[in-house]
């Protein structure tokens, strides 16, 4: 029952905790004013009623025996003379009416019951009242020459003042406007926290969030930082490492060739020197991948992509591969080319080696632009399709070791694409065949 209560607030609540702390602070703001103008209206109300009661105590009291003395034909001419805003004097029953039993009635009848004396009974009778909200009453006694006397009560508080309403509208556009001031004060380094977070690229390069604010958000500042501090060291070590280790052994390995290439069994050498090429392959891989987060490091600069991708097919087409270009952006666009022609080259080679040809596809809008990289092969079961961009990961079956591939060529595709602020996703075509989409952001 709790989790379903947690699960049904959290669906109401905005998604920011922005929008939720200005929300739950503006809220209980209100609430605490909407409090304080209760009781104070409260307060103002039994005040009213108190002095309204106390006043009529001595005001009925000297009416009613003034009333009472004149002569029976003489009392219509002081009817008017007696009115009051709040009461009324009636000559006889008056309007027909219920018994009333409402806390006012039973503390102006205990009032004036006491103000004219046992003598005269009283009896309270309530009345409907279509013009207002406010209760209607009239109290019934008798003279004493036993002629009837109506007191005809419309109770009133004290009225407000019309300048109230706008005071307290600009009381709560104040209290709104501070809640959401001292909410974003207070998140704000949250923000510039995430914003960090989400600029931390393949590079790993560290970007330092200020250590301000509270005191449990300066915390986790401090520690973001020595967290990107220490990540991008451990990440700079092991590619130092990959990539030393890969250029050192492309000495052993030509050694190695040179000695295969003086074997006389022809069998035996192609044997080795096939074995080498796949060693040479792997090492030059290797080596590309650890200086993959360079792709961040390089100037952008205007190019023509179109002219960009037309060199591409015209190059594969002069080599007597099949890679057709369909589509085009038009105008100049701020790019790192080494970085994009890498990522092209790899889906592009990745398409000709398992489904024979190669279909760029391009395509533009006013927020990012797409080039897709189209084959008819195999495809990629769709459990595979983020596995395969780990590093040395290869598919069984058609896409496997034997194809010569070295698992690298899409971790390398996928980091230099993260690297360019873009995205680099994999999906099966109808019909068969793999979708290979890059897309940049226009900046």
């Amino acid at each position: 029952m709790r989790h379903w209560f947690t699960h049904r607030l959290n669906s109401w609540l905005p998604r920011t905790l922005f929008a939720r702390l200005t929300l739950i602070l503006f809220a209980s703001l209100v609430l605490a004013h909407g409090l304080s103008y209760w009781i104070f209206t409260s307060e103002r109300g039994s005040a009213a009623r108190t002095y309204m009661i106390g006043y009529m105590e001595l005001d009925v009291a000297s009416s009613v025996a003034l009333l009472d003395r004149l002569p029976a034909e003489e009392r219509p001419q002081w009817l008017e003379r007696l009115r009051r805003p709040t009461y009324a004097f009636v000559l006889g029953h008056g309007t027909p009416g219920t018994d009333a039993n409402s806390l006012l009635s039973m503390q102006l009848r205990q009032a004036m019951q006491q103000a004219i004396g046992p003598e005269r009974p009283l009896m309270v009778e309530s009345l409907p009242d279509s013009t207002s909200l406010r209760e209607h009453l009239q109290m019934h006694t008798k003279l004493s020459d036993g002629s009837l006397l109506t007191i005809d009560l419309h109770p009133k508080g004290i009225p407000l003042s019309s300048w109230i309403t706008g005071v307290l509208g600009l009381q709560l556009a104040l209290l709104a406007a501070l809640s959401w001031l001292c909410v974003r004060l207070a998140t704000r380094p949250l923000e510039d926290l995430a914003k960090a977070a989400d600029s931390l690229g393949p590079d790993l390069k560290p970007n330092k969030v200020a250590e301000n604010g509270p005191a449990e958000v300066a915390r986790a500042a401090i520690a973001f930082n020595a967290m990107q501090e220490r990540i991008a060291n451990y990440t700079a070590e092991r590619m130092q490492i990959l990539a030393a280790i890969s250029h050192d052994l492309q000495t052993p390995i030509t050694r190695m060739r040179l000695r295969a290439d003086l074997m006389d069994d022809e069998e035996q050498r192609t044997a080795q020197l096939r074995g080498l090429k796949e060693m040479e392959d792997l090492v030059r891989e290797g080596v590309t991948y650890a200086r993959t987060l360079h792709g961040a490091t390089e100037t952008p600069r205007q190019l023509d992509l179109d002219a960009l991708l037309d060199s591409m097919v015209c190059d594969y087409t002069d080599a007597g591969q099949d890679v057709r270009l369909r589509g085009s952006v038009g105008g100049n666009l701020l790019l790192r080319p080494v970085a994009l022609r890498r990522i092209l080259a790899n889906l592009t080679d990745n398409a000709l080696k398992f489904g024979g040809s190669a279909e760029l596809e391009v395509a533009a809008s006013p927020h990012d632009i797409s080039i897709s990289v189209l084959d008819r092969g195999p495809g990629i079961p769709p459990d595979k399709l983020e596995t395969v961009f780990q590093p040395f990961y290869r598919l069984e079956g058609s896409r496997n070791r034997d194809s010569g591939g070295t698992g690298l060529g899409l971790a390398i595709a996928r980091q230099l694409a993260q690297a360019l602020e873009g995205r680099l996703e994999l999906g099966n075509r109808e019909g068969g065949g793999l979708a290979a989409k890059l897309t940049l952001p226009r900046h």
